[in-house]
């Protein structure tokens, strides 16, 4: 298929997104079903159907290399379902094997994302012989998969089956058979696969069914036939035929459909396929009822009741515009509550609309930031394949636990922590996680551990990642950081926490020799950016031979935060409510100490902690210089907390981030502080600053 066929975009959106997450359950069921060492029938039942429906999806859509291996996986289930004793000949290799497909599968979805109409497919034949040996194997003859034509013509392909049984002779068919000819609405396209996709509907109501022509999935060129003669489906109903006229009739995009009489068919001639060179299928014999039109533009079944459709899937460029224009209308809002022409005016009927408008703007908003919610459950389960795949290949025993997948982000932040939980858990398994040798001689359980858990936290997001491996040795991380030159003081000089955060910085492995996994210096500050880049921070905390857990801290969402406004001389900053922790007036210098170097400190609740002064930060001039004349906002950050000094607080509102201009990134704002700007309700502009960076930054 070409993905250039405009006409075609959203449906090719579909198939992306539904073969993803048929993947996404089949690696649940494979890994779930490995660690039990057996398959339940109900998950054989599943991964045929995820097979099936690949298969059938991949063909319509033409893409034959994706079709063609899910079929292949989806005739070793189909045996399996037959007799579930032959997964004992073949139980060892099964599972690496379709692991490697589902690898594929998505490798080939990945890369029609990527490359659209320059997609090039892979090759999937070394795969499909592998499948077609396992089910050699499970037939009971391990050479028929090297010669296909020695195959006895009794064993028919799997899905044929299931779907459309080949055209066979008259001697096959049953004589009280029953022949309905379909015809598919205009400009519908694809018109052999939408006949293919009837077939499977049609399956589960039939004792006997063919078609003419039949297998219509295999050729595309039986679209002109289909148009011109319709499709004729041959069957014998399991229970009634209106079960099957209702099927028929529910069925999207059948224009019309008629049942032919099949005692006159019988007396000329059986069904033959001729639709393939053209000629009309040797059906048409005298109607018994009349040419039928599906009920209803819905094509809900005639006589029943529609279903209602309760979940839609959204392409998430809308989602993001309607976001951005939600943002709009609060900062419109904000204009509308602050302008100057209103201010001394007693407007109570305007008072009242205005604060009905607000309510529903409110509500407006937190309905669109429900929607852009997703669970964290996905990437959670994208781990235990990690874990998996990693512990064959380092010949460890690691057992990944996941607590709080519920847990729900923005999906733009859902995203960006695939690749940070990715390398940590990596990380994790190649560098903290024991051989299991190693780990009895240190008296542990040879199986290591690895936790993965989430939780809200007032307004974050806290993810920990912890294992119970060897931990981080801080004098090992030292000598290597003195040895590339990353050390800013004296080694001895430097806390726990700050050594364990230099393996953050670019460049950094403690890894000597480089594996598949690491020891190239890439990883940790790949990460740490990551999390930054959505707002996040990272915290470390480790202990030798006990273990290391990570805690990233991350918003909820980017777009719209709450924040308290802050004025230094002409300049507005605001500062977001989930990082500060207290605001006060000094009224006394009791509490105050003045270092050696100029700098201030306080005591607070028996804690010392150091006031930033933000106009010598920002260098911005400034009446007010006393500590006893501003306003003093006490702030954290992960585990750093200080003061921050200003002139006066402004008030708390709701804010939309909007990131600083391309040309301002030669100035790397962010380090210095400044995580973004805001438009304030009187048109001008406040500075949001990075609570994580202004506190690193004056260590």
């Amino acid at each position: 298929m070409s993905t250039e066929d405009s006409s075609m975009d959203s449906l090719l959106e579909a198939f992306i997104y539904e073969t993803t997450s048929l993947l996404d359950q089949l690696d649940e069921i494979m890994l779930d079903s490995e660690k039990q060492k057996s398959l339940s029938e109900d998950s054989i039942n599943e991964i045929f159907r995820i097979m099936h429906t690949t298969k059938g999806s991949a063909a319509m859509m033409g893409f034959n290399e994706i079709s063609n291996l899910a079929h292949s996986v989806e005739d070793v289930f189909f045996l399996i379902r037959e007799d579930p004793n032959r997964l004992d000949l073949v139980f060892d290799n099964l599972f690496d094997l379709i692991f490697q497909s589902s690898d594929f599968l998505r490798q080939e979805i990945e890369a029609i994302q990527n490359n659209g109409s320059d997609y090039a497919p892979a090759d999937p034949t070394d795969l499909i012989n592998r499948l077609e040996e396992q089910a050699a194997i499970m037939k009971g003859d391990e050479k028929k998969a090297e010669d296909k034509s020695a195959a006895a013509p009794a064993e028919t392909d799997a899905s044929a089956k299931e779907t459309a049984p080949a055209a066979a002779g008259a001697s096959d068919t049953p004589d009280d058979v029953t022949q309905i000819r379909v015809f598919f609405a205009d400009d519908s396209q694809m018109e052999n696969i939408r006949a293919f996709m009837l077939l499977t509907n049609l399956k589960d109501h039939c004792d006997f069914l063919e078609s003419d022509p039949p297998r219509p999935e295999t050729d595309a060129s039986l679209c002109d036939s289909i148009v011109k003669n319709g499709f004729v489906v041959i069957l014998k109903p399991s229970v009634s035929l209106d079960d099957v006229i209702k099927v028929i009739e529910s069925t999207s995009s059948i224009k019309s459909y008629e049942v032919l009489d099949a005692d006159s068919e019988k007396a000329d001639t059986p069904p033959q396929v001729k639709a393939a060179d053209g000629e009309a299928p040797a059906v048409a014999a005298k109607q018994s009822t009349a040419v039928k039109t599906p009920a209803g533009k819905n094509n809900a079944p005639a006589g029943g009741k529609g279903v209602k459709q309760s979940l839609i899937s959204v392409n998430q460029s809308k989602l993001d515009h309607l976001m951005d224009l939600v943002g709009e209308l609060v900062t419109a809002e904000s204009m509308v509550s602050s302008n100057q022409d209103l201010v001394g005016l007693k407007l109570d009927n305007f008072t009242k609309s205005f604060r009905e408008l607000r309510k529903l703007t409110d509500e407006l908003q937190d309905v669109v930031m429900s929607i852009r919610m997703v669970p964290l459950t996905g990437n959670f389960q994208k781990m235990n394949r990690i874990v998996r795949d990693m512990s064959k290949k380092l010949d460890k025993k690691v057992e990944l636990v996941t607590i709080g997948g519920d847990t729900e982000v923005d999906k733009t932040i859902n995203d960006a922590l695939t690749d940070p939980l990715m390398h940590m858990i990596r990380n994790s398994m190649d560098h903290a996680i024991e051989t299991p040798e190693e780990r009895k001689a240190l008296g542990k359980p040879e199986t290591g551990k690895i936790t993965l858990s989430a939780r809200n936290v007032g307004g974050e997001i806290l993810i920990d990642i912890a294992d119970d491996g060897r931990g981080l040795d801080t004098k090992t991380i030292l000598e290597k950081a003195k040895r590339n030159g990353i050390l800013t003081k004296p080694a001895e000089e430097y806390s726990n926490k700050e050594i364990f955060h230099l393996i953050m910085l670019p460049g950094f492995s403690t890894n000597e020799n480089v594996t598949e996994y690491s020891g190239r210096g890439v990883g940790m500050d790949v990460v740490r950016k990551n999390v930054e880049n959505v707002g996040g921070t990272i915290s470390i905390h480790s202990e030798i031979n006990k273990g290391t857990t990570f805690t990233l801290k991350i918003p909820l969402t980017l777009a719209i935060m709450d924040v308290m406004d802050i004025s230094l001389g002409d300049t507005t900053f605001s500062v977001p409510i989930t990082s500060i922790k207290q605001s006060f007036k000094l009224t006394d210098d009791s509490k105050l100490m003045h270092n050696a170097d100029g700098t201030d400190m306080i005591m607070l609740r028996g804690e010392c902690y150091p006031i930033i002064h933000l106009y010598e930060y920002f260098n911005i001039p400034t009446q007010v210089t006393d500590l006893k004349d501003g306003i003093v906002i006490q702030v954290e950050s992960g585990s750093d907390i200080a003061c921050i000094f200003a002139d006066e607080l402004l008030g708390e509102q709701q804010v939309v981030v909007k990131p600083f201009p391309p040309f301002f990134n030669k100035y790397n704002l962010k380090s210095s502080g400044l995580s973004g700007c805001t438009i304030l309700g009187n048109g001008s502009i406040s500075l949001i600053l990075d609570i994580r960076n202004l506190l690193s930054s004056e260590r």
